[in-house]
């Protein structure tokens, strides 16, 4: 079996993704044979394989990282969202259906336990090291029973466990000792140490507290991380309370053009896969921002309608705050939108959905010729085509099937046959994610939309999202290689966690 490593965090969004990913870059730079692997993801941006399987986007970046094609066996088991108490559980590739939280954590959690631990040895058979991803903190005392991607498959796989910290919310100290002190002394013995993320400042002034903390756990911190921007790459999550006034970070070259474009991103309920708008942030001179109220919209170039979970209720959400009555002015002034998935879905004439919401008909906004039933099987697929000219690659991840009953066909296939979505002035959907990554489409498209807003905006020649990317994941790997022990990381992936590691008190509760 292949060397194996589980990073685990002190709280969600300690930074285990990007960690996961930067050590799996590190790691591939050594020429060694790496894949991800998270046992369970609660995640609303997924990716689909080329094998058409679901999975979370995370896993999907790690396996760049790695350089090798995701697989439903990187993320076996995803939960999707559908409000505060239930989820779409996504297992091996394949929505199995719809489920309370109580009703996964009672009994279905741990049924999942065998398969998720097939899908790690069979990765662990095929490569060199697998560098496993947990969820939330390993320290949930309530869910311990049933946990099965946290030190519930550390302790079945025998993985040693690395505990990030982000020192930038502050008590990091306490978040790592307390975090090996809620353990029961079975799983202690897996924790190995400690991470610190996202440190600022003078590295010195923090090395006594790593010494007592050494003190304490006898535990060492395998490196301290700087803060660097620029970093989240393909965030989970998608349940924010709100999005408003948060900026995508952007590529810091100037415009080429005279003038910048400005992007609106709805920030819908349940919003899904908003790493679609990531390729726009990437062009110089493209300002992308999330709102939530209809002046918002007012000195926007370009509005987008995400993707959602949820289309029924994104649409009660734009009527009740003002934006759908903002979009329709906007579409009869000629003024540009893009509905994405959930978000074309919603610019249509009407819903019939009897699997997502189970409301029936519900009106849309009518700005598009289409009218979309909800399908109980899930489109998985990784279609080509190509739009304004230019070849385009996406991922279908909906329930809903589209009838387009009028306008112009956006993408198409080589012989000019609709594929997907329309185009009715200024307003186009589609249901295809990720095509905004298509370097050529997306120049084309921003070309149109500033010609549309009546902006001296010029889209770069040569601006690569796929490059761009890579030098992302270049940084994680330069972040590991510089900040972290890699000699003591390889120990570990290799061997295991240290023999001998003491039991820090209380430990878990009886």
């Amino acid at each position: 079996m292949g060397g194996g490593l589980l990073v685990a965090g002190t709280t969600s969004d300690a930074g285990k993704s990007v960690v996961t990913a930067g050590i799996c870059r590190w790691l591939v730079r050594q020429g060694v044979k790496v894949a991800p692997f998270k046992a369970q993801n609660m995640s609303l941006n997924s990716f689909v394989t080329s094998e058409g399987a679901e999975i979370g986007r995370a896993q999907a970046m790690q396996a760049q990282a790695c350089r090798v094609e995701p697989s439903a066996l990187m993320n076996p088991v995803l939960l999707k969202p559908g409000g505060e108490r239930s989820s779409q559980v996504v297992l091996l590739g394949k929505p199995v259906g719809e489920m309370s939280a109580r009703g996964y954590h009672g009994g279905r959690q741990q049924k999942l336990l065998g398969t998720v631990l097939d899908c790690l040895a069979e990765l662990r058979g095929t490569y060199d090291a697998v560098i496993c991803e947990g969820a939330g903190s390993p320290a949930e005392i309530n869910l311990r029973r049933t946990d099965i991607v946290n030190m519930g498959i550390a302790r079945n796989a025998q993985l040693p466990v690395l505990v990030v910290g982000d020192i930038d919310r502050g008590g990091v100290f306490a978040s790592f000792f307390g975090t090996v002190a809620l353990l029961s002394a079975e799983d202690q013995a897996q924790v190995a140490g400690f991470l610190v993320n996202k440190f600022r400042g003078d590295v010195s002034l923090l090395e006594p507290g790593l010494d007592m903390l050494h003190g304490l756990t006898r535990r060492h911190t395998y490196g301290v991380l700087p803060f660097r921007h620029g970093l989240g790459i393909d965030e989970e999550d998608g349940l924010r309370v709100s999005l408003r006034g948060t900026v995508r970070e952007s590529n810091a070259a100037p415009p080429v053009g005279e003038d910048v474009l400005r992007v609106a991103v709805c920030a819908v309920p349940l919003m899904s896969n908003f790493t679609d708008v990531d390729a726009l942030a990437a062009e110089p001179g493209v300002v992308v921002r999330f709102v939530d109220r209809a002046e918002e919209l007012a000195d926007a170039d370009l509005v987008v309608i995400p993707g959602t979970r949820g289309t029924v209720r994104a649409l009660e959400w734009l009527r009740e705050r003002g934006l759908a009555d903002a979009l329709l002015r906007r579409a009869a002034e000629g003024r540009p939108i893009l509905g994405v998935c959930g978000g074309f879905q919603a610019l249509g004439e009407h819903i019939e959905d009897e699997v997502e919401s189970r409301r029936g008909h519900v009106e849309g906004l009518g700005i598009l010729p289409v009218r979309v039933r909800f399908a109980r099987e899930k489109t998985l697929t990784r279609p080509v085509g190509e739009a304004l000219g230019e070849r385009v690659e996406g991922y279908e991840i909906h329930h809903g099937v589209a009838e387009v009953v009028g306008g112009e066909a956006f993408i198409s296939d080589d012989d000019g046959h609709s594929l997907d979505g329309c185009r009715v002035g200024q307003t186009w959907g589609t249901h295809w994610h990720g095509s905004l990554e298509s370097d050529g489409f997306r120049r084309a498209f921003l070309r149109e939309v500033a010609a549309a807003a009546g902006r001296r905006f010029v889209p770069a020649a040569d601006t690569s999202f796929a490059a761009l990317r890579e030098e992302q994941l270049d940084r994680l790997g330069d972040l590991i290689e510089e900040h972290a022990d890699t000699d003591a990381l390889w120990r570990l992936i290799e061997s295991g966690a240290p023999a001998g590691l003491p039991f820090v008190p209380p430990g878990a509760p009886a």
